[in-house]
């Protein structure tokens, strides 16, 4: 009897578990007997995979705060390591995380495992000298940006273009009555989307002036605060306390109401706040008109000037080729400066086409392989395997 596939699976952050998730669903649906372990999040766990490390212990940001951390998350990658030694898998499918994935990437390479990297790291914008690694460790990249491609075929890389797996979601179902009747908003009011991050750090550091923003937009619109899935309940405690604080610091308090769902807040929103990072281009593909903002400590904000190259931050201003999207950045995020460009969001019928129709050129650019992304890396995944099966037998 053919032992069942065994796949090592590693996604440590939000999005990439989004994407873990949904890549454990498909590749049952085509071989049910797969086995997946690995490093990943809860939802990944409901579908059938074993943890040997949760996503949640692992997943943090900034030079400063990874410096902090490293003990602990130094420990877990050695466990994952000796998870790859004694079981041995028949692939390895490592999503973006590149300072745990491209670690462990050697590591599965040097005991035959092939490698798989879904999402890439953002190497063509800064710690280009990383491209060594993924020559030397990973079988495939499997990219999720059009212009990923280039960059790693012309460094001798086999790279392919999958698509965006956000580009395919339908959007929201829920009605705007029904999704104001869930959440007791006023559905006459403007709506403005709050989405400071996924992480604990990222909200503490940008949630602040986006609370101080709405005091000075005034009571004349609703405020949505969308919690990641990722976050623990105990992290949703913490934030929650501190929404409250923030709210009542303010000299005219705003009224923000928390949900769980970032899609829907997009989709009915007439214009956001968006800490750059994944979200950027679910607003972009959703259609929502927004501002970029994002902080991060001083000492990685002064490290990240010196060695990032791109000349956008936002991932939807990349895509575009030009700053579709104002950002506001560290210093130029101030509560009075995302006013002056929300406010115009609300208003400027002409400036939002312009944008929603930029937006649409950046959906069509990240739209996927017939068959979507997520089917089609699955079914790289179970050719590879059979290949390899074959190769044995």
């Amino acid at each position: 009897m053919t032992a069942a596939p065994k796949i090592f699976l590693s996604a440590g952050e939000a999005s990439g578990e989004h994407y873990g998730a949904a890549l454990i669903a498909a590749l049952r649906d085509l071989n049910p007997a797969i086995q997946f372990f690995g490093l990943g999040g809860q939802r990944m766990e409901q579908l059938g995979m074993r943890r040997i490390v949760r996503a949640e212990d692992v997943a943090v940001m900034g030079i400063t705060e990874v410096i902090r951390h490293m003990p602990r998350v130094y420990r877990e990658y050695l466990r994952l390591k000796a998870s790859i030694r004694a079981e041995k898998p028949d692939l390895a499918i490592l999503i973006d995380f590149p300072d745990v994935n491209l670690s462990l990437a050697r590591t599965l390479h040097q005991q035959g495992t092939p490698v798989l990297y879904f999402v890439s790291p953002q190497l063509w914008a800064w710690k280009k000298y990383r491209i060594r690694k993924v020559k030397q460790y990973v079988d495939r990249m499997l990219v999720i940006f059009p212009f990923e491609v280039d960059f790693y075929r012309s460094r001798g890389v086999q790279a392919d273009f999958v698509g965006h797996p956000l580009a395919e979601l339908p959007l929201p179902t829920i009605s705007r009555q029904d999704f104001a009747a869930r959440h007791s908003l006023e559905p006459e009011k403007f709506w403005i989307g709050l989405l400071p991050g996924s992480r604990g750090k990222e909200i503490r550091l940008n949630l602040p002036e986006m609370v101080a923003a709405a005091a000075k937009l005034g009571p004349a619109h609703e405020y949505i605060f969308p919690l990641a899935t990722s976050l623990t309940e105990n992290q949703r405690g913490h934030i929650r306390k501190n929404l409250a604080a923030l709210i009542a610091a303010q000299p005219h308090p705003p009224r923000i109401t928390v949900t769980d769902d970032a899609r829907a807040t997009l989709h009915h929103a007439r214009a956001s706040i968006v800490a750059s990072g994944t979200a950027t281009v679910e607003a972009a593909l959703i259609g929502n008109p927004f501002v970029v903002v994002y902080r991060v400590s001083p000492v990685s904000y002064a490290i990240a000037k010196r060695v990032v190259d791109v000349p956008h931050v936002a991932m939807a201003n990349l895509i575009a080729g030009a700053r579709m999207v104002p950002e506001l950045i560290q210093h130029d995020f101030t509560a009075d400066a995302v006013v002056s460009q929300v406010e115009p969001l609300l208003h400027n019928e002409q400036l939002r086409q312009t944008m929603q129709s930029q937006m649409a050129q950046v959906r069509h650019a990240l739209t996927p392989l017939p068959g979507g992304a997520i089917q089609s890396v699955a079914q790289t995944v179970v050719n590879l395997l059979q290949k390899k099966s074959s190769a044995v037998s």
